[in-house]
This record gives C-alpha cells, structure tokens and sequence, in this order.
C-alpha cells in the first residue's frame, strides 16, 4: 500500500512518525492495511476531527495512530503531503501573510532550517521545532518560540495553540515590523535550543 511521507519534518519527527506506524500491528493487534479497510468501510465523516473522534470512540485509536491510518485511507484529500496547499488554505488574509514572510526571512539563513506547514500553522524546526506561527482573525499572527516568557518583555505564556509543547512563549504580531531585531534574537535564541 502506497504511503504518504508528511513533509517538512525534522529527521526525529520522520523516525518518531515511523515508529507510529511500525508499532501500530503491535499495539493494536491490526496492521496499518487492516486499519485502513476499516475506516474505508465504516467510517462515515467526512471531516478530519469527526473522522479522528469516530475512531477514537469506536476502537479506542488515538490521535497520532489516526492520523497515521487516515493519510493513508484519504491520502487524495488535503495533508500533511500537500504543504501548498495547507499553506494556502491558512494564509489567506494579505496581513498576517505579510507577517509569515517576515518571519521566514528572519529564520531563513539558520542552518538546518526545516519548514513545515501543518493545518493550523507554519512551524520551523532545527532538530526540534522552535517556532510556530498561526494567522489570527484581522490579520495579525501569533508566534510560538522554544523560549522562556521571562525571556523578552514581550512575550507571554500559551495558551491552547495546537501546536509543539516544547513552544513555552508566545508574542502577538500585528504588522511585519514586529519582526525586528529583537523578535530575530528570540527567533535565533529558539533555534539554538532545538
């Protein structure tokens, strides 16, 4: 069976998604085609959450394993192997789309720069994610950094983003001039930890 490889995933996220899969016969007691003919066969949601509750009430699967199974059984429908297309569909507002090419030139020259766009954000990674950005209603952005709040004024703590709980800040952009020298240091303070 043909599989999707997510992309814009560090070499860790790649094994530890792997491992996902390679367990899943084990922790399970069915094999990833197995899994794959049965949300085919009974599932009927047609959206991503829906589908990942059903699962999750019906065979106890968790979020990861489901995510795994659908990219699989839906791998024509929108995800993680379409990084374009996720980034369209979240970058919509000309403003926070300015902020997001604000943030990737200030990352753009650090080594080992990984990309990855998700359904609810764009996150940046080293060995592991240090930042994430995620477009806000009247076109601001909020940014995620692998750094203390007490690091920077500016920062507060998360909330509920959604995204890596290794993001312990968060700052609210409202223009790409936030983007400025001291917000780099952070970017390059996070990147340095991951």
């Amino acid at each position: 069976m043909a599989e999707t490889k997510p992309q814009g995933l560090t070499e860790q996220q790649q094994k530890w998604f792997a491992s996902v899969r390679a367990n899943l016969e084990r922790e399970t007691g069915k094999t990833l085609d197995e899994w794959v003919e049965i949300v085919r066969r009974e599932c009927k949601e047609t959206k991503p959450k829906a589908r990942t509750d059903w699962l999750k009430a019906t065979y106890g699967i968790g979020q990861n394993r489901a995510a795994a199974i659908f990219s699989v059984a839906f791998p024509s429908e929108m995800g993680w192997d379409d990084a374009d297309g996720l980034r369209k569909a979240l970058w919509t507002a000309p403003a926070s789309t300015a902020i997001l090419e604000a943030v990737e030139a200030a990352v753009a020259d650090f080594p080992g720069l990984v990309t990855g766009q998700r359904k609810g954000f764009t996150a940046w990674s080293n060995k592991a994610q240090f930042a994430a950005l995620k477009p806000l209603k009247g076109g601001q952005a909020v940014l995620g950094l692998a750094v203390a709040p007490d690091a920077s004024p500016r920062l507060a703590e998360p909330g509920n983003e959604g995204w890596s709980e290794r993001l312990k800040a968060k700052i609210t952009l409202a223009s790409p001039a936030e983007v400025d020298a001291d917000l780099k240091a952070l970017l390059k303070a996070a990147w340095e930890r991951s």
